[in-house]
């Protein structure tokens, strides 16, 4: 499973359940028939920055923090409105070109914004590649993109 993919399923597994230890993301991944590892849990909490929180039952859960997708998001306004050149649309793909040493900075970002309907990105030094679903998902994408310069 791709990093991608499993950070998605552990935000949608502390929006849907009660997850106090890294042992319970374990159990509940290894219920949808994912073997993964405590340290690969451990990392990947520490990548999506997520945080305890007290719990309606009195313990701690795992949480997503407020603002991280919002932060995200204005970081990637900020270094599209300096940075952005133009962007095409072709199928599923979606090329943007960005001013030189800019276009793995905004992949980045995009990565951790977590753009629905993206499979992955690859980035140069001032053209990024994105690999969406559908070539409906890739012109949201574009029209998302563009909201945010």
């Amino acid at each position: 499973m791709k990093k991608r993919e499993r950070h998605r399923l552990l935000q949608d597994l502390i929006q849907e359940n009660i997850v106090e230890k890294q042992e319970d993301f374990v159990k509940l991944l290894e219920d949808k028939g994912i073997e993964i590892t405590q340290a690969t849990i451990s990392r990947d909490i520490k990548e999506l920055h997520l945080i305890k929180t007290p719990s309606a039952q009195g313990g701690y859960r795992y949480s997503m923090p407020p603002d991280i997708h919002f932060d995200t998001t204005n970081k990637l306004g900020r270094l599209l409105a300096d940075a952005y050149v133009s962007m095409d649309i072709l199928d599923y793909f979606l090329v943007m070109k960005t001013s030189p040493g800019n276009a793995q900075a905004v992949g980045a970002l995009m990565d951790n914004a977590t753009f629905e309907g993206v499979i992955g990105s690859i980035c140069g030094d001032d053209t990024m590649l994105v690999i969406c679903h559908t070539p409906e998902d890739a012109q949201r994408i574009k029209e998302k993109l563009v909201s945010l310069i």
